[in-house]
């Protein structure tokens, strides 16, 4: 594929294009987000941050579970609604502290298998499931999580802070499998340990905690390309970034993986569109500011690069180390609209 294509193909994606709608939403919802004084950010972000004691901010977000992937296995999806929801606050710099649930459910076999991969969830990601509301009997079938977490005032990661001249950071857990259900979802966490993902959702608490970033956001239905543009449409700026270096699951001549559960060489168009389990984009200062978040990643089991630069031109453009093309020009195309 020519990179005008899989440019257009990116720029096309559902995952992208179905964010679109959250413009109109936000919108009619006007200055909403700013009522009681409290809301330090609010749409736009992983997770919403209000002040709570001057010091310390409460995080708030909620996730929907899409309709093909609940009627495809309810199991899969309960677990989902946890990881996800656990991701949007690990993005932000913070720690987890509880959710709750809404489910919609047409037959009790549909709500059994949520239940038990929200069961899953929660003992897997270390975050108690502590209450909900109940749709028995609905002609539907849904699935919604709300989380809320705590993370501390100086250490908040926006996904708005990108300036010209930062760094683009990408950081993805290699170590995973596509799921046999969803061909876009890359599962790494169904097969590890909890202490595993514990550390390895506190690598962004770390990297809140030492300023290491300007920016940052978890790389979510969007796709690694689509995710990175959300961040530079709310930061106002553009990025040139080298497909060669984003970090991808690839066999190497004489590579040993008879041990290894991963699926070797994905396309790079399925790649670039993958939901990873455990998987983020960053911006940072400098090259050294760069170093010490891969360094952090990589005590984590996190493979991370640096992949390009932050520049003015509002357009987020690839590049394959001799052609550019370009994926979205937010000076007239938007993902959110969010800025």
């Amino acid at each position: 594929m020519d990179l005008e294509s899989l440019a257009e193909e990116l720029r096309n994606y559902e995952g992208v294009k179905r964010k679109r709608a959250i413009n109109d939403l936000v919108t009619m919802l006007g200055v909403s987000d700013k009522v009681g004084g409290r809301t330090i950010a609010g749409f736009g972000e992983d997770a919403a941050v209000l002040d709570f004691d001057g010091d310390n901010c409460i995080l708030l977000a909620v996730d929907g579970i899409l309709d093909k992937l609940l009627s495809t296995d309810p199991w899969w999806a309960g677990y989902c609604a946890v990881h996800v929801n656990v991701n949007d606050i690990a993005a932000m710099g913070g720690t987890p502290l509880a959710m709750v649930n809404l489910t919609s459910t047409q037959r009790r076999d549909v709500c059994i298998g949520l239940g038990r991969g929200m069961e899953e969830g929660v003992k897997k990601f270390g975050v108690p499931m502590v209450g909900g509301h109940l749709h028995p009997d609905t002609v539907y079938d849904a699935l919604d999580v709300a989380i809320m977490g705590r993370v501390r005032k100086d250490s908040i990661i926006f996904s708005s802070g990108a300036k010209p001249g930062d760094k683009v950071l990408v950081a993805i857990d290699l170590d995973g499998r596509v799921s046999p259900n969803y061909n876009l979802a890359w599962d790494t966490t169904t097969k590890k340990s909890p202490v595993v993902i514990k550390k390895q959702l506190e690598t962004m608490v770390k990297i809140g905690e030492k300023k290491l970033a300007t920016a940052g956001k978890d790389i979510s239905n969007p796709g690694t390309v689509g995710t990175l543009g959300m961040l530079l449409e709310s930061s106002g700026v553009g990025a040139l970034v080298d497909l060669a270096k984003v970090p991808r699951p690839i066999y190497r001549q004489g590579q040993d993986v008879s041990d290894i559960d991963i699926d070797i060489d994905i396309p790079l168009p399925q790649w670039l569109k993958v939901y990873p389990g455990t998987g983020f984009v960053l911006t940072v200062e400098n090259g050294e500011k760069g170093s010490k978040c891969i360094e952090i990643f990589r005590a984590a089991g996190i493979t991370a690069s640096i992949i390009g630069e932050i520049d003015a031109s509002k357009r987020l453009r690839i590049t394959d180390g001799e052609e550019i093309a370009t994926v979205f020009d937010f000076n007239s195309d938007i993902i959110t609209g969010i800025r």
